[in-house]
């Protein structure tokens, strides 16, 4: 067994235990930050401010010649690459079993890290910065200081490679292989017509080497994501510019709706990336291993209730009923409310879900007519005894 078989095993020793849930503000980064300053081979610098004022800070590490680029948070509602890196810093930090992977990192890279881009988003969990801009479609309207930030960062440190660290919907799932897509990995495509010039190739070499990883913890629930161009954004036009460019997106997974198991994984798939990165290990790689790894399709619902008796206007009918929990940021700013809502009704026979119930023995009750994207208000049980219930949205029982 290699020392990467035993990471999640020995993950508590740089897991950083002041962040619990995906809830965590730009004042406590800047807190850890500080903490390792006095780590004299960290240098961490203030690089610009949000739209709010807010610091936004670099961390440099390492003295190889290839350069790492790794930016997270651009979005303030996917804060599980931050959770990750947070992780790595510490990991780097430590002196012991891993040695060798971070001497090895260390001799052939130089990495900066930028844990936070849009800390505005992330003090009230939401995907755009405080002008409403979505800084991932900015890259060329410039609008937005923490693009400008971003992209001027880019051009100075000229990085051969980028990791553009994300969150996705907890509904796509790894084709259709039934689990979801815990992991979603991506080589942005640099035109239209998808090519694949040498920048490209090296992404997708690496890529293809972090899935063969994560399948040993996750085995099945690594999709791809879609390639379509899309001109707007910061991993395309860095990959046309020469970076080759890293997208990695946290998906679900089962019980985990903090991703504090998924923050191990993503953890794992950066680490993975590098080491292939220091050691050109990534060379060996064919691009059809990259190609093997199943397309993204959104097939998962949060809740699905299967063969469901309902009846219309004296027509009586079974069917399956999906439902999606919506996320809503709550007044403390620390935790959501769900509201589940109805996504689809009908032969839902191909499509999967987190948690799954069969009706066929019970009856259920709409206390409000089921309406497509509203919430459900729904009782389902036996005659007696009430089995699940669902409140305007809110599950109940």
């Amino acid at each position: 067994m290699n020392l990467l078989d035993k990471l999640l095993e020995n993950y508590q020793s740089f897991e950083e235990i002041q962040i619990k849930d995906r809830f965590f503000k730009h004042n406590l980064i800047c807190e850890l930050l500080d903490s390792i300053k006095s780590n004299k081979v960290f240098g961490i610098e203030e690089v610009g401010l949000s739209t709010m004022g807010r610091s936004i800070h670099l961390v440099k590490w390492g003295n190889g010649p290839c350069k790492v680029f790794l930016w997270s948070q651009m979005h303030g509602n996917e804060a599980t690459a931050t959770m990750a890196l947070i992780d790595f810093l510490n990991f780097l930090s430590q002196n012991g079993l891993y040695n060798e992977i971070i001497d090895s990192i260390d001799k052939n890279c130089t990495l900066y890290i930028l844990p936070m881009l849009n800390p505005d988003g992330a003090e009230v969990f939401t995907r755009r910065n405080a002008m409403e801009i979505d800084i991932n479609r900015d890259f060329h309207s410039q609008q937005s200081p923490e693009a400008k930030l971003l992209r001027n960062l880019r051009d100075v440190i000229h990085p051969h490679f980028g990791f553009n660290l994300h969150d996705q919907s907890t509904l796509w799932s790894a084709g259709k292989s039934g689990k979801p897509a815990t992991i979603s990995l991506l080589a942005p495509a640099y035109d239209e017509e998808l090519s694949i010039n040498s920048i490209r190739l090296k992404a997708i070499q690496v890529i293809a080497l972090m899935n063969i990883e994560l399948q040993k913890n996750i085995p099945g629930c690594v999709g791809r994501f879609n390639d379509e161009y899309e001109p707007r954004a910061f991993g395309d036009n860095f990959q046309a510019a020469g970076t080759s460019t890293i997208l990695i997106e946290a998906g679900g997974f089962y019980n985990d709706p903090e991703k504090q198991y998924i923050r191990k994984i993503y953890f794992k798939a950066i680490l993975v990336g590098l080491i292939s990165i220091a050691k050109k290990s990534y060379l060996n790689i064919e691009d059809k291993e990259y190609f093997s790894i199943p397309e993204n399709k959104q097939l998962h619902f949060d809740l699905l209730l299967r063969n469901c008796k309902l009846q219309r206007n004296g027509i009586s009918y079974q069917t399956d009923i999906g439902l999606v929990a919506v996320e809503k940021i709550n007044d403390d700013l620390h935790s959501v409310s769900l509201t589940y809502v109805l996504s689809e009704l009908g032969d839902l026979a191909q499509y999967f879900s987190y948690q799954e119930f069969n009706c066929e023995l019970y009856h259920i009750t709409e206390t409000r007519n089921l309406k497509i994207d509203e919430p459900a208000d729904l009782i389902i049980h036996n005659g007696k005894h009430q089995v699940l219930s669902i409140k305007n949205g809110v599950l109940t029982n």
